[in-house]
């Protein structure tokens, strides 16, 4: 009875200043890969996983020893590289543009939304042949391809980043009498760069599967092409050597997305 009017004992909470913040586990991706590779090696020389449907990663991996002697990994590589670089940059560069726009200004907003809204859900490979008239077989039409792709998720994508950026941190500005000029240089942009740096991940990664299909029609080097010829004549190591660059390739740009985020984003911190 005497511990009814007692009070309970405080519970010491740890602090955790970090919040949600992720944290780093850089060798849990690379354990993972290294443990598919590894049982991908054991089935196929086991037989438990059937040569004409999964290739030995070590045959894979002689193939690609094989393409760098012979000059054919770079032949396909630069052009490929080439015209991610060069689409991805026009498309994104416009789609950053269009999209900050249409979050400060009522009138493109209310003009352009609908158009985006209509063209965003256009499977832009189904595009390819139209791009092939007006621009023709060449470079072009690729760099058109990859231009168009990437800048309709990265124009949907930074428009609703500026759109959500916090209303009060613009009326803060605007009570300390700022300019409209210095409150989008120093306010909306950097509140808005976390959604547009998100967007050119799945923008970029679009780009790729566009680079892949616009090289597979009328282009003598690139990793399309080289998985095109690859495929038609049955050749599963070559076929997964080129998957892997693609693979490979989509990390790299990933990996340099999170460089460019730790480095613009570190107030965030």
């Amino acid at each position: 009875m005497s511990d009814i009017g007692a009070k309970p004992e405080p519970i010491e909470v740890r602090f955790r200043g970090g919040g949600f913040a992720p944290k780093p586990h850089r060798w849990i991706g690379v354990i993972v890969f290294v443990v598919l590779i590894i049982v991908a090696e054991w089935g196929t020389r086991s037989g438990w996983i059937s040569p004409l449907t999964l290739p030995r990663p070590s045959d894979v991996l002689a193939t690609f020893g094989e393409l760098w002697e012979s000059g054919l990994l770079l032949k396909h590589l630069v052009p490929s590289l080439s015209r991610l670089a060069i689409g991805a940059a026009i498309g994104a560069s416009f789609g950053i543009g269009v999209g900050i726009l249409m979050g400060l200004f009522s009138y493109v907003r209310a003009g352009s939304v609908p158009l985006v809204a209509a063209i965003f859900p256009i499977p832009k490979i189904a595009l390819l042949p139209l791009f092939v008239i007006w621009f023709g077989i060449d470079e072009a039409s690729k760099y058109a391809l990859i231009a168009f792709g990437t800048f309709t998720p990265t124009v949907v994508a930074t428009y609703g980043a500026v759109d959500n950026v916090d209303r009060s941190l613009i009326r803060m500005g605007q009570s300390f009498d700022l300019s409209w000029f210095s409150i989008v240089r120093k306010i909306v942009v950097p509140g808005a760069m976390p959604g547009i740096l998100s967007g050119l991940r799945i923008s970029l990664s679009i780009a790729i599967i566009l680079l892949v299909a616009a090289e597979m029609l009328g282009a003598e080097y690139g990793i399309g092409a080289y998985i095109l010829e690859a495929g038609s004549l049955y050749d599963l190591e070559r076929l997964f050597a080129g998957v892997v660059i693609l693979s490979v390739l989509g990390v790299l740009l990933s990996m340099t997305i999170g460089l460019i985020e730790r480095r613009v984003l570190r107030w965030r911190s």
